[in-house]
């Protein structure tokens, strides 16, 4: 968990030095330091140790001592000594969407506000509105972002909770007496948002070794229980913002490994009503098998597999055991055939130093090219965004990605833009250099009030265009931190279908968007999907699992996604939509 720790660390470091009003350079260096090694490859640890830190783009001596210091003594004296000059909660109001680090700094300072508690009751009394760049909007805004952030309390995101379980079943599964060890709980299923961990195992002989070993992991800050069969942890992670999960390890006989890892991966719903139809006949299910109820005679148990036979039932993918009629087509052999990551030929949105991107055009495609991808498309921001290109930055990024692919062979870099769609739905860059580009995705960036019948007509007039090949994040949410903005998701999906646009399922887990239902809706319309990471660097084209699991979620099968199709086909797609 170096990686995570260390930038971590870094991001608290920016936050505390903006609420203390520190020289924004300073800031922008503690931020960029915290993406480098969030994004690093390897283990900082190991790059450390090999004194290669000074290395990395944007690290230098003070910062690489700063890691070193973490990962020395878990500390850093400096940032401590931040911490020290505000209450401890203050930073817990950097949860709140739409509240930066200077707005935490104003409510500290003009109204003493120091944790969500009274961030809520000033917000409540009307106070809010009255401070300097705030206003009566803003406050309402906060109030909302103070409710979203209360539904989604004590649950964490899928990304943290991948990387925690992960960690444990990597620590745990070398040692001797482990013969199987698996995630189970909504984390199986890939729900976006974690209440807690379950994992499965089972070993030769005595668990003790496996249980000691868990309960003495990195990052346990607190033993809920140890015993044999069963021990509960709480484990913090502090990214952003702080997460703590309880994870329980259970270890279960061979003999009922499937049916616990069944039982345990739920939901509830879906387990309820596969002991309905167990008991029509005649048998009774639980986490330990499948038993005859009159005999009391175990049939099934060992493998998942075998407890859904025992039920006339082929096995049913984690993914889809929500009880929304995935029982009822197993019995009728209607499941689908889930995309998986294997089908996959590339990556449709990406971003480089051309935009808000982290690394150059050969860099982005050289790490597309290690993934085994066909294709990657550049779609670099447009203006009017700050950070956007303008036409003539474009023209010039479509000539640099032509050069590069002269040296391919068996990989091709497509030209791209991710235009923005203004708030009349025009798009934020001219046609003409549009029409050169091999894909074009449109998104919405600004103003996020407008009407739900603005909204929605303008990324229609988007879609009108004929230029638009996807679009992209359809309803701008962020998982547990903003809420999308208001639009007639079915009206999207409907204008999709007549103008032969893509949606796009956002494969960055703070975003999943579309979400799993709205994505099985645009299926089930037969509007064609796409997956793709949003990425920024290398390591974010890894995120693309999440999407992938997402759309198995909504029931999408390989022939529902653009981009599983060869290059060929891709291009051949984009021709006929646009009528070349």
């Amino acid at each position: 968990m170096d990686n995570t720790a260390v930038s971590a660390m870094f991001d608290e470091f920016a936050d505390w030095l903006e609420i203390d009003d520190e020289n924004p350079f300073r800031v922008r260096a503690y931020r960029r330091a915290a993406q480098v090694v969030r994004d690093l490859p390897e283990d900082v640890a190991q790059v450390a140790a090999e004194g290669r830190l000074t290395h990395l783009e944007g690290i230098g001596k003070d910062l690489a001592g700063k890691i070193v210091e973490f990962l020395q003594t878990g500390k850093v004296a400096a940032l401590e000594e931040l911490r020290s000059k505000y209450p401890p909660t203050l930073r817990d109001l950097l949860q709140v969407p739409d509240v930066g680090p200077k707005t935490v700094a104003l409510l500290y300072k003009r109204l003493n506000v120091s944790s969500l508690d009274e961030l809520e009751e000033a917000a409540q009394a009307g106070k809010l509105a009255a401070l300097p760049r705030m206003g009566k909007k803003t406050q309402e805004n906060i109030l909302r972002g103070i409710q979203l952030l209360k539904q989604s309390a004590g649950r964490v995101p899928l990304e943290v909770a991948w990387h925690i379980a992960e960690s444990i079943v990597a620590e745990l599964k070398p040692l001797p007496s482990v013969e199987q060890i698996i995630p189970a709980g909504s984390l199986r299923r890939w729900r976006e948002t974690i209440g807690d961990i379950d994992i499965l195992a089972t070993t030769t002989g005595a668990s003790a070794e496996v249980m000691d070993r868990f309960v003495h992991l990195p990052g346990v800050t607190e033993v809920l229980a140890h015993g044999e069969t069963k021990s509960s942890v709480i484990v913090v992670v502090d990214a952003r913002r702080k997460y703590s999960v309880q994870v329980d390890l259970r270890v279960v006989p061979p003999g009922s490994f499937g049916a616990a890892l069944q039982y345990f991966t739920g939901s509830k719903d879906h387990n309820i009503t596969l002991r309905a139809r167990a008991l029509k006949q005649g048998l009774t299910i639980n986490e330990y098998g499948v038993f005859e109820e009159k005999t009391g005679k175990q049939v099934a148990g060992a493998t998942e597999e075998e407890v859904y036979a025992a039920l006339g039932l082929p096995l049913i993918p984690p993914e889809l055991r929500e009880n929304r009629g995935e029982v009822e087509a197993a019995a009728e052999g209607r499941l689908p055939d889930l995309i998986d990551l294997a089908a996959m030929r590339g990556d449709l949105h990406a971003h480089t130093t051309y935009s808000d991107g982290h690394n150059t055009i050969a860099e982005m495609a050289d790490a597309a090219r290690a993934r085994g991808y066909e294709y990657l498309a550049i779609t670099d921001h447009s203006k009017p965004l700050a950070w956007g290109m303008d036409e003539k930055t474009l023209r010039k990024q479509i000539k640099e990605i032509r050069q590069l692919n002269e040296k391919y062979h068996g990989f091709r870099i497509l030209t791209g833009c991710e235009v923005d769609i203004l708030s009349d739905g025009r798009l934020g860059m001219d046609a003409a250099v549009l029409q050169q580009l091999d894909i074009v995705i449109a998104s919405v960036h600004s103003n996020f009030k407008q009407s739900r019948e603005e909204m929605t007509r303008r990324i229609i007039r988007a879609m009108e265009t004929g230029l638009v090949d996807i679009i992209a994040h359809p309803t701008g949410r962020l998982v547990g931190q903003r809420e999308g903005y208001d639009v007639d998701v079915p009206a999207l999906i409907e204008a999709a279908k007549r103008c032969g646009v893509a949606l796009e399922i956002n494969a960055h887990p703070d975003r999943l968007d579309l979400n799993d239902l709205n994505a099985r809706a645009a299926k089930n319309a037969g509007v064609l999907l796409t997956i793709n990471t949003d990425a920024h660097a290398p390591s974010n084209l890894d995120l693309l699992r999440f999407g992938v699991h997402t759309a198995r979620r909504a029931w999408v099968e390989k022939k529902d996604v653009l981009n599983t199709m060869p290059l060929d086909g891709l291009l051949k797609w984009r021709q006929q939509r646009r009528g070349l």
